[in-house]
């Protein structure tokens, strides 16, 4: 089953919300960036700091206090209403290792789901000043400080002409996921790693042409399904199913849906 990619429009008034949010979290990371925090190691051995917390802190209370009615999703607060109509997926710190060894090239991403689907993202890159804005029913924006532009993905025929990204070659498992990310890989022009969300942003400028990913959460990429959506591109799991909060953590981007079909009839080999 190939994914549905088209929800109702998304509200103006949340819109800029989610701009709201994004600023918000960006004042807080900023002024840790660099400042020698106490770095935590999560049961998944994962690591945390009062950055992390503190932004998505600053980002709940915010939803409480304008939309006291809608759900939150954080990485490090958990879910708090999952089933409203109205839900925000909130990943403070997408990059946290890059963050705690001083490497600018990390974001946070909000997502707000509908019922279920999510009708809006923004990927904000608060060191680099560039913010990415997918909403359903208009076309992808980056802003760039006081300017903001619309972007599109680029034309790619095949899968041998693609610029391939991934963010680590270790977030496949061994087993399944790695001998098929290798058949992709192999095929493409060429792979790239590293940039987690940065490379969302870059597929949906047309820079590059296919992201594959895997154990990745709900918080990692909700937020990215509407830029690549709003951007002309596509994004669903290794199956070609919409992403949803119950998806397993594999995801597969493309700018050209040539590229997507051909990428995903590797994935499904083995």
């Amino acid at each position: 089953m190939r994914a549905k990619l088209d929800p109702a429009p998304c509200p103006e008034h949340l819109i800029g919300f989610a701009e709201r949010l994004a600023t918000a979290a960006g004042e807080v990371v900023r002024r840790h960036f660099r400042g020698g925090l106490e770095v935590h190691d999560k049961a998944d051995a994962t690591p945390v700091t009062l950055a992390d917390r503190e932004a998505e802190a600053e980002i709940r209370r915010l939803i409480a206090e304008s939309h006291p009615a809608h759900g939150v999703v954080g990485e490090e607060q958990g879910s708090d209403r999952p089933d409203a109509e109205y839900v925000w997926v909130v990943d403070p710190i997408d990059g946290t290792k890059r963050f705690i060894t001083g490497n600018p090239l990390f974001g946070t991403l909000i997502a707000l789901l509908r019922d279920g689907r999510p009708i809006l993202g923004v990927i904000e890159m608060t060191l680099l000043g560039e913010r990415w804005i997918g909403a359903a029913g208009r076309p992808t924006v980056l802003r760039e400080g006081a300017e903001a532009r619309e972007v599109r993905v680029r034309p790619c025929p095949s899968l041998g002409q693609a610029v391939l990204a991934a963010s680590s070659p270790h977030m496949f498992d061994e087993q399944g996921e790695f001998p098929a990310f290798e058949r992709v890989r192999k095929a493409a022009k060429m792979a790239l790693y590293g940039g987690d969300c940065f490379n969302y942003g870059t597929l949906a400028c047309g820079y590059i042409d296919l992201v594959v990913e895997a154990d990745m959460a709900a918080y990692d990429f909700m937020a990215l399904v509407p830029v690549v959506a709003g951007a002309g591109g596509v994004v669903t799991d290794w199956q070609g199913a919409a992403l949803g909060l119950e998806t397993r953590g594999q995801l597969i981007a493309a700018g050209d849906r040539r590229v997507h079909e051909a990428a995903l009839e590797l994935l499904g080999r083995g």
